[in-house]
């Protein structure tokens, strides 16, 4: 699994590590039980402090990414969020108001953000070929 980063982005650093994976999995370039690098090998291949990937490592174990597993490393998890669904609907509902909002304030129609979702889920293509099987 490829992981890019910007440095020149506002976004955190461990964030966009955190994004990274997240995104692979979403897309489906990474499966589950995939290892990740470990803590030094995805720092020097980044070029960032190593304190900055293991930040970003125990976001993704809490969030429930991944899984540690003593003295092996990291794995992409197939369980998912161990969230209750009334919270994940809070927190899907918080992130399209916040996409909205900053699309209205960037000039954007309505339908220019429809089409800008609906292509984005194509991109992930949201493994739904996995979850119906």
């Amino acid at each position: 699994m490829l992981i890019h980063i910007d440095s020149r982005s506002p976004e955190p650093l461990f964030e966009q590590v955190v994004f990274a994976v997240k995104a692979a999995l979403a897309k489906g370039t990474a499966k589950p039980g995939d290892r990740l690098p470990s803590v030094r090998e995805l720092a020097r291949e980044l070029a960032i402090n190593p304190n900055t990937v293991v930040r970003a490592y125990e976001v993704l174990e809490r969030d429930g990414v991944v899984v540690r597993r003593q003295g092996a490393g990291c794995f992409l998890s197939d369980r998912g969020s161990d969230l209750a669904q009334g919270e994940k609907r809070r927190q899907l509902t918080d992130l399209a108001k916040r996409m909205v909002t900053e699309a209205y304030h960037l000039g954007f129609r309505p339908e220019d953000v429809k089409k800008a979702v609906a292509e984005a889920l194509d991109d992930v293509q949201f493994e739904t070929k996995r979850r119906q099987s």
